[in-house]
C-alpha cells in the first residue's frame, strides 16, 4: 500500500511477523551522474572506469528498505527490475550510507537506447 509509513512497516514484519502490504513498484525521477575512482587524496583518479549511477533517496528509498529484508543480496544490495523508457532490466540497487539511500546502475546498453547522458534528469520504475 502506497504511503505506509517504513517504520510500521518494520514494527509490522520484525516484531508482530506480519507481512504488511508493501507496495512492490515504485517510480523515481533524478538526474544520471558519473562516478570515479578517486586517488587517495581524494582527486579523480586518471582511470577508464567510470559507472552511471542514479540515486535513489527519500521515501522511495525508505520503502525500498521496509520491503528489502529476505530479498537482499551482498553488501545489502536489494534485487530490482528497473525501466526507463522502453528498456527494461534487472539489476540491483546498492546501499549509500552517504544519501541514506540506494544506488542505482545505469549500464552503457541503456543509456546508449534511451539516449541519456550524464546529468540529464530521468525517470525509472522499480520493482521487487
Amino acid at each position: 500500500m502506497a504511503g505506509l509509513d517504513p517504520e510500521l512497516i518494520r514494527f509490522l514484519r520484525d516484531e508482530l511477523g506480519v507481512e504488511p502490504p508493501v507496495a512492490k513498484a515504485w517510480e523515481f525521477t533524478g538526474p544520471l551522474w558519473l562516478w570515479r575512482p578517486k586517488t587517495s587524496d581524494g582527486s579523480p583518479k586518471a582511470s577508464p572506469v567510470a559507472w552511471h549511477f542514479l540515486t535513489i533517496d527519500g521515501e522511495v528509498a525508505a520503502s525500498i528498505r521496509a520491503a528489502a529484508p529476505g530479498r537482499s543480496a551482498a553488501w545489502g544490495s536489494v534485487y530490482v527490475k528497473a525501466s526507463i523508457g522502453t528498456s527494461r532490466w534487472e539489476t540491483s540497487v546498492f546501499p549509500s550510507k552517504e544519501v541514506q539511500g540506494y544506488l542505482l546502475p545505469i549500464k552503457a546498453a541503456i543509456r546508449k537506447k534511451e539516449r541519456i547522458a550524464e546529468g540529464d534528469v530521468v525517470t525509472v520504475l522499480l520493482s521487487l
